[in-house]
């Protein structure tokens, strides 16, 4: 048991590998950002900017077996309890962000696996060259393009309400749903 603002709260939390693949993805997805967004200060072309994408890629990919595991586990794991138990809205509203977060986190790799299959550029993983998805097809691969942008976009809005619920739920609402997803010793 732990006290939050005076409120008794169940300590029960996710399983210690649910807690650790969580972490590491946000650290891993931060990382995928960064690698992007810090390609732009170098001339295209050049060595520096190459490696990052090819870090933001296999990062990416990185993510994408991370939530297969993650998936895998979850469904083998009952949640633990909220408590104090939410509205029905806030379950009905956390379950479509859950979802949405899980479909950008899938969605976005494959996405870029596409956009280099399409472009008929190599698909490297840590020293593996992956095969294509599609035969190239530029055209093709700049619309994807366009998808993945706009997605990724949008994830840094769905991270920031993501973290804003959880905080929300600890400092105003006063229940474990930050808690739960807490190593046991915090």
């Amino acid at each position: 048991m732990t006290s939050v603002a005076g409120t008794t709260l169940r300590r029960e939390t996710y399983p210690p590998a649910l807690i650790a693949i969580h972490w590491f993805t946000a650290v891993l997805i931060a990382a995928v950002f960064a690698a992007i967004e810090l390609r732009v200060y170098f001339p295209k072309g050049s060595d520096p900017r190459d490696q990052l994408k090819a870090l933001h890629f296999m990062l990416g990919l990185t993510v994408l077996l991370l939530v297969i595991v993650r998936i895998f586990l979850r469904s083998q794991t009952r949640a633990p309890q909220i408590v104090p138990r939410p509205s029905a809205w806030q379950t009905g509203a956390a379950h479509a962000m859950h979802a949405a977060l899980y479909a950008a986190m899938i969605a976005m790799p494959v996405l870029g696996w596409l956009i280099l299959s399409g472009e008929g550029k190599p698909i490297p993983f840590f020293g593996l060259t992956l095969p294509p998805l599609i035969a190239e097809n530029k055209d093709l691969a700049k619309q994807i393009e366009g998808v993945h942008e706009y997605i990724g976009n949008a994830l840094y809005f769905l991270i920031g309400f993501h973290a804003l619920a959880a905080l929300a739920h600890h400092y105003l609402q006063k229940d474990n749903t930050l808690l739960r997803m807490l190593p046991r010793g915090r």
